[in-house]
């Protein structure tokens, strides 16, 4: 374990230098602007734009998007002197950097948030885990549809299998602590071999990786995004999805203020409370997880297992569960 962490800690710290070298741009933009980084994908970032657009801040803020690892880095190697005035990252390097630092802002609005968080931070989106499978290639194979994701494991699935990579991929966690939770690390280090053996070369470093695989029949049965899943049979592909034994779990991105004392510009948390309150309507089309009162999705994207992993996810437990995926390799 230490091996893992000493070597998280390098990698961490080389991630930040080359950075530094060559990761200017953000701070390159008027002086005067609010600095935004983030590592939400296209879609969020383009929804997050769109509304600081709309309510009037247009040519006031200057946004770049990072990697999860990437702008994780920054803020646990850089702190408050990070270049950035808001950030909206996976809550867990949230947790993680604030318990370092002592970096972030209290947020001073309210939110009306289904669950309680510190008051540092607030959800922007949240991810929910499940099984899905590729009808017309389980029943030529004469499987069954599996209903845990222990059943991975047995040896009619070999070769059959996509699962997200916890090395690369958030999507990659919430595997894990749904085999930690039911199983222990114990018999889950054994079901998660058996899962990888029969995964073989579609191990893959993305969230959205074994759902593709999956529909295009490369595979039969894999783990991921559940509302991709649930689109992706909307949208009439020969796609369903299975809500685990184990349980459905779940990871938010979030959004905070960075605590620049004097040089706090005005806008950045005004600007953050319309993101919170604003941008959700857009946000939750791409990301169909109720987060604040008042909040509805459909019921097809309504996890009917939701769970939630008995220690906080930071990323000292993430360092932790990475090491358990490798040694059940």
């Amino acid at each position: 374990m230490r091996k893992n962490k000493k070597w998280f800690t390098l990698l961490s710290v080389a991630i930040v230098m080359i950075l530094a070298g060559c990761g200017g741009e953000a701070a390159s933009g008027d002086s005067n602007q609010v600095v935004i980084l983030s590592n939400g994908d296209e879609e969020a970032v383009n929804v997050m734009e769109e509304t600081l657009n709309d309510a009037g801040f247009e040519g006031d803020y200057l946004i770049q998007s990072l990697g999860t690892s990437e702008l994780g880095g920054k803020l646990l190697a850089e702190g408050k002197s990070i270049e950035a005035d808001i950030v909206t990252m996976s809550s867990y390097f949230l947790e993680s950097a604030e318990k370092q630092h002592d970096m972030f802002k209290d947020l001073s609005f309210d939110t009306s948030s289904l669950v309680e968080y510190p008051n540092f931070y607030t959800p922007l989106l949240a991810n929910t885990g499940s099984l899905f499978y590729n009808t017309s290639l389980l029943e030529q194979k004469g499987l069954e549809v599996p209903t845990s994701i222990k059943e991975l494991a047995e040896p009619q699935y070999e070769g059959l299998v996509s699962i997200p990579n916890i090395m690369d991929s958030s999507t990659g966690w919430m595997l894990i602590q749904a085999i930690i939770s039911e199983y222990g690390e114990e018999t889950g280090k054994k079901v998660m071999a058996g899962i990888i053996k029969n995964a073989g070369p579609h191990l893959e470093s993305s969230g959205s990786g074994s759902i593709k695989k999956v529909q295009a029949g490369e595979v039969a049965v894999g783990f991921g995004l559940r509302h991709q899943a649930v689109a992706a049979k909307t949208g009439g592909a020969p796609i369903d999805f299975i809500d685990p034994t184990e349980g459905n779990f779940s990871t938010t991105e979030s959004i905070a203020v960075i605590d620049k004392g004097e040089e706090q510009k005005e806008l950045a948390e005004e600007m953050a409370e319309v993101l919170v309150k604003e941008a959700r309507e857009g946000l939750i089309d791409y990301y169909p997880v109720a987060l604040y009162d008042g909040e509805t999705v459909a019921d097809e994207n309504i996890a009917s297992n939701q769970k939630i992993f008995s220690e906080p996810m930071t990323v000292e437990l993430l360092e932790k569960h990475q090491a358990f995926f490798n040694s059940a390799k």
